[in-house]
């Protein structure tokens, strides 16, 4: 069996908690790596979520060039003072950003940047395609709304999973950095240019 240390150790390359947030974790889940991880994910996303209405006034553009030179990325992404704009875990974030949406090619930043009219449009379609199934009435708004999620998954950077790690999406990266550096972090905006399209 793994000593506490060694255990340590891992919950820390896993979450990139503090040691003694990982002593915690480990001590409420009685030594449980999965529990603990679980556990330091919840305890980050209720400490993101303290600090999300805080000002972002600082931060990084910063841009990505797609081997080949037929893809490029512009992200601008804020924080609350210059010192975490020149952090490495900061800075990192940035980049794993710029792959993100060179890989996945989000549309909007969040789902209430998308407008209603493209929105309504989208349920129109997948109301008509439930009812071309042949399905019955009261399944359609379960399709519909199971349809829009997709749409939102595919369409928005916040809602996407993590290429680097799919089972982590990058509205849960952005709060386990906030967690981990202190501080409230937003996307303000991204431009993805590809050889030849609009």
């Amino acid at each position: 069996m793994a000593s506490n240390s060694d255990l340590v150790k891992k919950l820390r390359e896993l979450t990139g908690a503090g040691i003694l947030d990982c002593q915690k974790a480990l001590k409420e889940c009685g030594s449980d790596i999965e529990k603990s991880v679980e556990y330091l994910r919840q305890k980050g996303l209720a400490a993101a979520q303290k600090k999300a209405g805080r000002e972002t006034n600082e931060g990084l553009v910063d841009s990505y060039i797609h081997p080949g030179n037929r893809i490029g990325v512009l992200v601008e992404v804020n924080c609350e003072t210059d010192f975490v704009a020149r952090n490495d875990e900061f800075k990192g974030l940035v980049k794993d950003l710029c792959l993100q949406i060179a890989a996945s090619s989000p549309a909007f930043v969040k789902r209430e940047d998308i407008p209603a009219s493209l929105v309504d449009k989208e349920k129109a379609i997948y109301l008509a395609q439930a009812k071309e199934m042949g399905k019955p009435e009261p399944a359609w708004a379960k399709i519909v709304e199971g349809k829009l999620e997709k749409f939102y998954q595919e369409s928005c950077l916040l809602e996407q999973s993590f290429i680097k790690d799919p089972s982590v999406f990058i509205k849960d990266l952005v709060a386990q950095k906030i967690a981990k550096i202190g501080e409230n972090i937003s996307i303000r905006r991204f431009t993805r240019y590809q050889l030849g399209q609009e």
